[in-house]
């Protein structure tokens, strides 16, 4: 059963629920009972001598649970008889059979129905009449991994929270990224690490402060395990939303993973992993989302930390946080004396331009080019997110740059790479295809340059190409009369004041003198100007599109006449059979 039909089957369940729940509500009831039934699935073939093992163990007075988890050969374990199908054999007690079986299963999974507030719907089930008939429902479906894959699994997790979200006018983006958009951020994180992510045993760390339901870290498991069964890849995360939560930590269940490695919670007013380095990372923050409500602890971090905080580089405006996000990764980055990190992360069009000289944004700029993190920015196409059709872009970051990248930031316009979808989900037209991932990597991977045609859509900076000096220009404050007046006292005292109305600035690239500058492009406009140099300021901004633009030149005026010669004879062939 492939993932759309298996959710249009959990799909129809929302028909039970129709009058008793709103639309917007109908999420809260399917969303745990699928993962119930899943974990109920998994836990199947062990069942019996999970429960055999739990009786000799309470017998002998041994603390159970080592010996329960090897029986159940999961990282969870339910000691309750009951199990999803036994439940339907008692449709007066469905309620408290359900309540005692989701009791027995271990301490973490407990936790995933709580944050689901699921006690809270069974109640509101049964007092409705429809706790059987929706439990029956799901008896009836086999979600055993066998028949659906963890991937499958966590697709449809993906596709059920994308309908919910757009029924209650929710935003789904928030909660997941689209598949290949992640894919191609795995490709571009292990490729220059191949090599050694095939030596047998390697383990590595990756984290996500942005977990949403897990996609990311599934994505990059399925990537190693595909390229080296041997290799283990131990996954970190946090997420700020309960249900996004709950099912990221059941699939991290499924996938044997340490689920304490998972953590509820804002990731920066409570880093849920404070001093902990990671070897690759990957996030799709929340594009453009203000940080108000937490603007009071990162302002103190930023203030009584410096960089010994994860913020000392700046802060941007409080409107858009996109840029905390990659601070946070940084700080999270393994010294590169240690072996360094990878990471990737989604950022919209802001975090590249907003900002002068100066700024919070700029300084955050100047920080990852000065100290040469940036190893490549991908352009992706518009409407590739399910809650925006923006543009957006892929930063790939290291402090472990191979020697050839040393120094430069290599731009990939990739907004061309894409395949319209059979079917719209919410903002997502356009997709990329396996032959779009494989070409964008295989630019990333060559580090080269490259053209389609006359249009660029690879090219190579060195760090500095991004950075200027503003400069403020002063021109001389004069009288009624022309006579430039002389300052009287402090500094300026028997030279120029400078008009203010007249005052201006200019940016002047890092690679040229600004003297030189000066004289070439003020003087002659300007001769009495002059330059304070105690306003100057060092900025940095990446102007994408700009690097990559084509200048198309005009038509041919006699082209364009012989066009509005057609349109104005047509106009006038209609007028006269108006008129006739």
């Amino acid at each position: 059963m492939n993932h759309q039909s298996l959710s249009a089957f959990i799909w129809s369940v929302a028909d039970l629920l129709r009058g008793d729940y709103k639309q917007s509500e109908y999420g809260k009831v399917i969303l745990p009972f699928t993962v119930l039934r899943r974990l109920d699935c998994v836990l199947e073939s062990t069942k019996d001598a999970v429960l055999a093992e739990y009786a000799a163990k309470q017998k002998a007075e041994i603390n159970p649970e080592p010996f329960l988890l090897r029986k159940a050969g999961q990282s969870f374990y339910n000691t309750s008889p009951l199990d999803m199908k036994k439940l339907m054999g008692d449709q007066d007690h469905i309620k408290e059979n359900l309540f005692a079986y989701i009791q027995g299963f271990s301490a973490p999974v407990r936790e995933i129905f709580e944050r689901f507030d699921f006690y809270t719907q069974v109640d509101r089930l049964a007092k409705a009449g429809l706790l059987y008939k929706v439990a029956e429902c799901f008896a009836n479906v086999d979600l055993h991994p066998d028949k659906v894959s963890n991937s499958q699994m966590g697709m449809v997790f993906e596709e059920l929270i994308r309908k919910f979200a757009e029924i209650s006018n929710e935003t789904a983006g928030e909660h997941f990224t689209p598949r290949e958009v992640i894919k191609l951020m795995v490709n571009l994180l292990f490729i220059e690490d191949d090599d050694v992510l095939a030596k047998p045993g390697v383990v590595r760390t990756i984290y996500d402060p942005t977990a949403g339901t897990g996609g990311m870290l599934s994505v990059a498991g399925e990537y190693l395990e595909e390229h080296n069964p041997e290799a283990r890849l131990t996954m970190f995360g946090q997420e700020l939303n309960d249900e996004s939560y709950a099912i990221c930590k059941a699939d991290m269940l499924i996938k044997g993973q340490d689920v304490g490695n998972i953590i509820a919670g804002n990731t920066f007013s409570e880093d849920g992993h404070p001093h902990k380095k990671f070897d690759y990372m990957l996030s799709n923050p929340p594009f453009g989302v203000e940080w108000k409500k937490v603007e009071k602890e990162i302002r103190k971090e930023y203030e009584s930390q410096g960089f010994n905080g994860r913020f000392g580089a700046g802060l941007p405006r409080v409107s858009d946080g996109s840029l905390l996000f990659l601070l946070h990764l940084i700080s999270k980055m393994r010294p590169a004396h240690d072996g360094g990190s990878r990471f990737g992360i989604v950022l919209n069009g802001s975090p590249l331009f907003t900002g002068g000289a100066g700024s919070g944004e700029s300084e955050i700029r100047r920080y990852v080019l000065e100290n040469d993190l940036v190893e490549a920015i991908i352009g992706l196409p518009t409407e590739m997110f399910y809650n925006t059709g923006i543009s957006t872009y892929v930063w790939i970051l290291s402090n472990r740059k191979p020697e050839h990248r040393k120094g430069t930031v290599q731009l990939i316009d990739a907004s061309g790479f894409w395949q319209k979808m059979r079917k719209s989900l919410g903002s997502k037209r356009k997709e990329l295809s396996d032959e779009h991932i494989a070409e964008i990597t295989r630019l990333f991977g060559q580090f080269i340059e490259a053209s389609e045609g006359k249009k660029p859509i690879a090219k190579i900076f060195k760090n500095s190409d991004f950075g200027y000096r503003t400069i403020t220009v002063e021109r001389p404050l004069r009288d009624e009369n022309g006579k430039i007046i002389l300052g009287e006292k402090g500094k300026l005292k028997g030279k120029p004041q400078p008009d203010s109305k007249l005052r201006d600035t200019e940016n002047v690239p890092l690679s040229e003198d600004v003297e030189t500058y000066f004289k070439r492009e003020v003087l002659p406009h300007a001769p009495d100007a002059w330059i304070d140099h105690d306003k100057t300021k060092v900025g940095y901004e990446i102007p994408f599109n700009r690097h990559f633009y084509v200048f198309e030149p005009p038509r041919e005026l006699a082209a364009i006449d012989t066009d509005l010669k057609k349109s104005t004879d047509r106009i006038l062939t209609m007028i006269e059979g108006l008129s006739a």
